[in-house]
This record gives C-alpha cells, sequence and structure tokens, in this order.
C-alpha cells in the first residue's frame, strides 16, 4: 500500500493508495520545527508558514485561497516541534492543481514585507488566543516547566517580542538553512497513482536543489516541578504528569495501553473516578507528547477553583493503583480494543494516512502498517504496562502545572515543589 521514490535531487515522494475514496491530501513536509529555533528567533518556523500563505510570484494570498475555494479543496498547514507540513485536500482529479498551489507557495513564496507586518499582527492575535484558552495553555506551560531551559519545551508559536522582530530575510534564511530536497517529503494518501505523482512531484521540483544540515533531535532532561499561573478564570486547568518516552521507543504500545486505561475514554479511570463517580470535572483525559529522543505523559483537568485539591489526590491515587497492581485481563483487553478500533477509524481518513506518512518518515524512517501495530499492541503483556508504570510514574518524576484562580499555598504538593 505505501510507495517510495527518492528523486535524484534527494526529494521523497511516498504515497498511499485508497481507491475506494474519491478524495486525495497531498502535503510537502520539511524536516523542521519550533526545536531548532534559536531564542531572539522563537516563533520563526511557525511565521514561515503563515507567510507562505501571503503571495508568490504567480498568485497573491487572495488569488491562492480562490484557487483551493473554486475546486472545493481545503488548504491548510501546522507547525509542531520537529516538523512543518503543508497540506491540500481535494477531489482526486485537483491533485494536479493541488500540487501546483503547494509548490509555488513552497519554492516561491516573496515575503513582501507589508504581508509580513500583517501577518506578525495576525500571530500575535493567536498568542492571545492562546492566552485566553487556558485549557490549551496549560498543555505548553507543562512542557516548558517539565523541559525547562530547552527549546523543545519552548511554545511553537513563538512570543510576541520575537514574532515582532522577524525580517524578511530572517525568513528566507530560515528557509535556507532548514528546506532543501534530503529534508522535504512530498507525501500524498488517497486515490492518487504512484507513478503519475512522482511526475507531478519531479516536474514541479525540477529547481529545487542543493542540501542542508538535518536538525539534531534534541533530548532535553526532565525537570519535574510544580507551576502555578493565577488566572482570573471560572475554572482552574490541572496538569499532573512525567516523563515520557520517545516515539522511537517500542515500549510506546505499552505506554498506549497505560494511557488507554487511565485516561483514554469514557470507561477510562480517571473519567469514571473523576467525572462519573464525584461530579468534579467534565473534562479529563491523559495524553502523551511524544517526540525524537523525549517524551511526557499527562492527565488533564478542568475543574472548579475548590475541586483542584480532589482532583490532584484521585490522579495521584490512581497512578500508584496502576504501579501497584497489574490491569485485570478484562480491563487489559478492553484497552488494547480501543487502541486498535481507533486506529481503523482513523485510516478512513485520506488526511490522517498523509499525515502518518510524513511523520513515519521523519521519526522512524520507515512506515509502520496498522497490521505491525495491532501485532505490536497484542505483544504487550500486563506486565510490560505495570513495569512501566513503575519507572514513570514514580512520585519524583511528576511534575504539577495549574492555571486559575488558585493560591499555590492552598495545594498539597510535596514531591517536587519549586
Amino acid at each position: 500500500m505505501y510507495k517510495k521514490t527518492t528523486l535524484p535531487s534527494g526529494l521523497r515522494v511516498l504515497t498511499e493508495s485508497m481507491p475506494a475514496v474519491r478524495s486525495a491530501t497531498v502535503g510537502i513536509w520539511a524536516d523542521v520545527g519550533s526545536s531548532v529555533e534559536s531564542q531572539e528567533r522563537r516563533g520563526i518556523s511557525h511565521l514561515v508558514e503563515h507567510m507562505l500563505f501571503k503571495g508568490t510570484e504567480r498568485r497573491t494570498a487572495r488569488q491562492i485561497a480562490e484557487t483551493m475555494d473554486g475546486v472545493g479543496g481545503n488548504l491548510n498547514a501546522f507547525t509542531d516541534k520537529e516538523t512543518t507540513c503543508y497540506y491540500a485536500k481535494v477531489i482526486d482529479r485537483h491533485v494536479p492543481l493541488a500540487l501546483d498551489v503547494l509548490a509555488d507557495m513552497f519554492l516561491h513564496s516573496t515575503f513582501n514585507p507589508h504581508e509580513l507586518n500583517k501577518e506578525q499582527k495576525v500571530v500575535l492575535e493567536e498568542i492571545k488566543m492562546y492566552e485566553d484558552s487556558p485549557d490549551e495553555l496549560i498543555h505548553d506551560v507543562f512542557l516548558q516547566t517539565m523541559w525547562s531551559g530547552s527549546s523543545l519545551g519552548e511554545p511553537t508559536i513563538g512570543f510576541a517580542d520575537t514574532v515582532l522582530h522577524i525580517t524578511p530575510d530572517d525568513l528566507r534564511a530560515h528557509m535556507r538553512a532548514h528546506y532543501a530536497p534530503n529534508s522535504v517529503v512530498v507525501a500524498a494518501a488517497g486515490n492518487v497513482e504512484h507513478g503519475r505523482f512522482v511526475e507531478l512531484v519531479a516536474e514541479q521540483f525540477a529547481s529545487f536543489e542543493g542540501a542542508c544540515r538535518l536538525p539534531e533531535p534534541e533530548g532535553p532532561a526532565t525537570t519535574p516541578a510544580a507551576h502555578v499561573r493565577f488566572k482570573d478564570s471560572e475554572q482552574a486547568h490541572v496538569v499532573v504528569g512525567t516523563r515520557g518516552i520517545d516515539v522511537r521507543d517500542d515500549r510506546r504500545y505499552a505506554l498506549s495501553i497505560l494511557d488507554t486505561v487511565l485516561g483514554g475514554g469514557m470507561s477510562s479511570r480517571l473519567f469514571q473516578e473523576i467525572r462519573e463517580q464525584r461530579g468534579l470535572v467534565y473534562s479529563v483525559y491523559s495524553f502523551q507528547a511524544a517526540y525524537r529522543r523525549a517524551g511526557l505523559f499527562g492527565v488533564y483537568a478542568g475543574t472548579s477553583p475548590e475541586n483542584v485539591q480532589p482532583c490532584i489526590d484521585v490522579i495521584l491515587e490512581q497512578f500508584a493503583r496502576v504501579r501497584g497492581a497489574q490491569i485485570d485481563q478484562s480491563e487489559f483487553q478492553l484497552a488494547k480494543e480501543h487502541i486498535k478500533g481507533s486506529l481503523t477509524l482513523s485510516l478512513e481518513s485520506s488526511s490522517s494516512r498523509m499525515i502518518r506518512l510524513g511523520r513515519n518518515e521523519f521519526a522512524l524512517g520507515r512506515q509502520v502498517s496498522p497490521e505491525e501495530i495491532e501485532q505490536r499492541v497484542d505483544a504487550v503483556t500486563q506486565d510490560d504496562v505495570q513495569q512501566l508504570a513503575r519507572e514513570l510514574l514514580r512520585d519524583e518524576n511528576l511534575g504539577l502545572c495549574i492555571i486559575g484562580p488558585v493560591d499555590e499555598s492552598a495545594i498539597a504538593w510535596s514531591r517536587n515543589a519549586a
């Protein structure tokens, strides 16, 4: 199902055919994210992503938007810690057009100073939006707390003072340093034919040459601490977490089961104990943040200020429970089936498959089939999960982050409070 061709330039082309659908998603990936940025250029990778939509030598920003809207397509992009992706989802017959627009943006953006000035203001509004969304902001605060002093821990979006000082020349220099055939992957999933798609990519990227130094993945030390940020809001937002494992670690399948058991669905322990049994929250879940040489694992809860301590106590109780005893067979099997079922459902989307192609290529250097994932999940034992819980969920590994109308002195936290 997966096919890969490396062009003479070094540019990699990946496809996954889904002949039963009428859509296709095309993505151009760059092996660069916010973890490579210097302190004074925080947010530059994300700003480059924004600016590629703001006009090329052939198209204005409006024409880029109208071209995709005119065929009912969806054009978007995202920047994370280690990669950047520009993608379009279209009806299969419009794949050549989608690739033409994406390649035009990728190779021929003008970085007009007037457009940059406007887009810097847009990014500042985006930063303000996050500041007003504590349920999202708390995850950035958690990474900054647990990976203090590292680039990986800093917010991808950057800061107002750094974003405002970036110039068109800075953007061009960033692209020259990190956008080259050896650091770029063009991926497509859906109703596409590999040979024809490779021909299209070769045509569009005929002038794309050279090479760049590939980023060295960062593996920061974990710095567990307690961080409370006062915010006058109706709810307090809480994360209790620990170091995790990197995306290349074979124990990731055991961690997925642990994640599912603790907070991966409505039947999970934390959902049942905190929401269903006690009625303390509307939203509670566990999550993973996994990168090439580092990872974090945590639990999020949004609750009233007076319920912060009870939520923390229940989370710690559940950590102790999963450390102290093996998951029983029925719960263990339910978690495995949940993971496999969620995977199968996600594969019905061409966008999800395209994103899997790019992420697997950069993170693992190969494609991992759904069948292999299911086999690896099935091979995990109850003892594997308990051993991982004992390693990761130890008291001295735990950090606490809170955003909300909470007095730090009122929180009982004796582990690594700072």
